[in-house]
């Protein structure tokens, strides 16, 4: 009797233990987990780490989801592809104690079939979707609900992507433009966007006798790259889509002398840009008219955008300044990153006498906005932002699993295609599934080496 005493007790006790240390996990290691799960179908991933998946169907029957604006939000983008994971995933990752209709030992054998079933689900009527969406649309409700937001829990919610209609208030508080007490919020914005109202007037609207030679040059080769700003897509070749960005990337440069304007900020302006205006137009962006709204709307989206991009840039401002040492600092570190993931890619590169300067210096300056098709942009920044002070890092790693998607292929090819292939790289087909797998690879590796710098060391 008292040894099965004893060996109950240290049966619960380590049971306790296991489910403590589960309960600790990374919530966005969890999510990132699941994304592999559901696209890799089946194939093992770095760490080799399996999630087996409850059977027992989504009851639909308690979710309800009151927004005006729901409907909307699917035709303004792609529904995500980590949103279309089920709520019982969600709800055993972060309950464990929560019984499973599998035993623990049959929890392997049953992993394999249950990952197929994740794939084959996600790819059923948008019934099942719609259930996946409304639960994620309910935690950033419950998230945004209260009278002093929680950032950091906004941050996990945020990594693995916003629902559409969400993200303008998302973006806003995670970049500390618009404040967590709900109850200051509104009068910052408004005092926001009158200050930047009075910045224009002072800066952007007066004649050029009164602005330097300097002031000039910058201000016409604005001009010059607003047109030249994510070409392919029509919106942005309206002329008076083209008038904002000059004003906000010129008042931005005057009030920044450090760096000025530096081509390749006109970039960066353009995700705010679709972002804030989601609010207040329907439909795809390429039917977007941004004559259709009123000078006080425009006036505020520009403002939106200004101090965002102000927020955004202000974590990374040796990436623009003289030389621009915070990007090539970060280039030197995705070569470093590259040799330790890929060392086959990275001597083939070397031998090729390729530097990594010679493409990666447009990814960190445009942040890939040149690189994959602009209706993914806004989920990708939404990992962007959810990583706040600490993305400049992680950029590194975002990098490091996109040129290595290409890895078999970029082994086969000499100096000049090597060139070629990276200038034009083939993602016009990629859908959120491709841009999953790259963020998803880039979390695990950046678990894996960001910490134990000398993994990186010569």
């Amino acid at each position: 009797m008292k040894n099965n005493s004893s060996q109950s007790y240290n049966s619960e006790e380590n049971n306790s233990k296991k489910e403590s240390a589960i309960s600790t996990l990374d919530s966005r290691f969890n999510q990132t987990l699941r994304n592999v799960q559901g696209l890799l179908k089946g194939r093992s991933i770095p760490g080799k780490v399996l999630l087996s998946r409850r059977s027992d169907p989504l009851d639909q029957s308690n979710i309800q989801v009151h927004s005006p604006n729901y409907e909307r939000s699917f035709s303004y983008n792609e529904a995500e592809t980590s949103d279309r994971l089920s709520k019982d995933l969600e709800e055993e990752v972060q309950n464990p104690k929560k019984p499973s209709n599998n035993a623990n030992s049959n929890g392997l054998n049953s992993s394999t079939s249950n990952i197929e079933n994740t794939s084959k689900e996600a790819q059923k009527s948008t019934m099942g979707a719609r259930a996946t969406d409304s639960a994620r649309i309910i935690k950033f409700t419950k998230a945004l609900s209260g009278t002093t937001v929680i950032l950091e829990k906004l941050r996990e919610l945020a990594w693995s992507g916003i629902p559409p209609y969400m993200r303008p208030d998302v973006w806003r508080l995670l970049l500390g433009y618009a404040p967590p007490n709900s109850d200051r919020r509104g009068g910052v914005l408004k005092r926001k966007r009158l200050e930047y109202l009075d910045c224009v007037s002072q800066y952007y609207d007066i004649p050029d006798t009164e602005r330097s030679d300097d002031e000039i040059n910058m201000l016409r080769q604005i001009a010059v790259d607003c047109p030249r700003t994510v070409p392919d897509v029509s919106f942005f070749q309206q002329a008076q889509v083209q008038k904002s960005l000059e004003r906000i990337l010129y008042t931005w440069a005057i009030r920044h002398p450090a760096s000025g304007y530096v081509q390749g900020i006109n970039d960066l302006v353009t995700p705010f840009l679709v972002v804030f205006l989601s609010e207040y137009l329907e439909g795809s962006v390429d039917s977007w008219s941004i004559s259709d709204l009123s000078p006080d709307k425009i006036s505020n989206i520009e403002a939106d955008c200004y101090w965002c991009l102000s927020k955004l840039l202000d974590g990374m401002q040796d990436h623009y300044t003289f030389a621009q040492p915070g990007i090539q600092r970060l280039v030197f570190k995705l070569k470093e990153v590259v040799r330790r993931i890929d060392e086959p890619v990275s001597t083939h590169m070397e031998e090729q006498g390729l530097e990594f300067l010679q493409f990666a210096f447009r990814w960190f300056n445009c942040l890939l906005i040149r690189e994959i098709p602009f209706h993914l942009i806004t989920r990708l920044w939404d990992t962007y932002l959810a990583e706040g002070d600490a993305l400049p890092d992680f950029l590194v790693y975002i990098f490091a699993s996109f040129l290595l998607t290409w890895s078999d292929k970029l082994q086969k090819l000499d100096f000049q295609e090597l060139v070629m292939f990276l200038q034009h790289l083939p993602t016009n087909n990629w859908t959120h599934q491709e841009l999953e797998m790259v963020l998803s690879r880039a979390f695990m590796w950046h678990s894996m080496f960001n910490s134990s710098p000398s993994h990186l060391a010569n």
